[in-house]
């Protein structure tokens, strides 16, 4: 890169601020508890209840990074799809303010509700051709847990976050975090409804943190 000449000093180091931004990540492993006996087929998850606890079967966490982040200017749209009778995905985190869409994709009617303290509504009947997509926009942080007042055994959890920074683990519980300007925070990761990990962080400029929970 050439050197900042002084009439383009300004934008050379909003540039350089910006590639130093991009290369700033966090990542590592969160250790997952044991699988349920219950057997999964085809790799889909679902959701278990255990004792009041809910969580993902084969197990996920979230992780995400809490501080003072602002809200986006222009609300996201991700979906929650009604596939085979189960909900695809069935962990999904999202920014307050997201929509999200809960297309259905079987050839039969679903009726989708939650009755969560974080988020309350009813989409009512409908099948695959609705248009539009039924959908809620989800403003408060906390867990919403999602389900088909047809299909009882369909079940999918919501982590709302005051945050742009999250992620799925995988199966082996990794994950990283890209993209996030420098500063202290502290990390998070949800592992079920009565489970949140967490530690104190500090993100340096062009350099990756390496973050284990056990």
């Amino acid at each position: 890169m050439k050197p900042c000449s002084i009439p383009g000093l300004i934008a050379c180091t909003v540039l350089l601020g910006a590639v130093a931004y991009a290369q700033s990540a966090i990542e590592g492993r969160v250790e997952l508890p044991r699988a349920r006996a219950t057997t999964v087929i085809n790799k889909r998850y679902e959701i278990v209840t255990k004792g009041g606890t809910l969580s993902t079967n084969p197990p996920l966490a979230v992780v995400y990074l809490e501080g003072d982040f602002p809200r986006p200017t222009a609300p996201a749209m991700v979906q929650m799809a009604q596939k085979d009778l189960m909900f695809v995905p069935t962990l999904l985190p999202v920014q307050v303010g997201t929509r999200v869409e809960f297309p259905n994709l079987d050839d039969t009617y679903h009726n989708i509700f939650s009755y969560s303290a974080a988020k309350r509504f009813d989409l009512g009947r409908y099948r695959a051709d609705e248009r539009p997509i039924p959908s809620q926009v989800f403003e408060t942080p906390g867990l919403v847990t999602v389900r088909c007042d047809i299909h009882d055994h369909m079940r999918a959890l919501i982590l709302v976050l005051a945050t742009p920074h999250f992620a799925v683990t995988s199966e082996e519980g990794r994950y990283r975090l890209a993209a996030i300007p420098p500063g202290r925070y502290v990390l998070k990761a949800w592992v079920d409804s009565r489970t949140v990990r967490s530690q104190p962080v500090e993100v340096v400029g062009n350099a990756t943190l390496r973050v284990d929970f056990p």
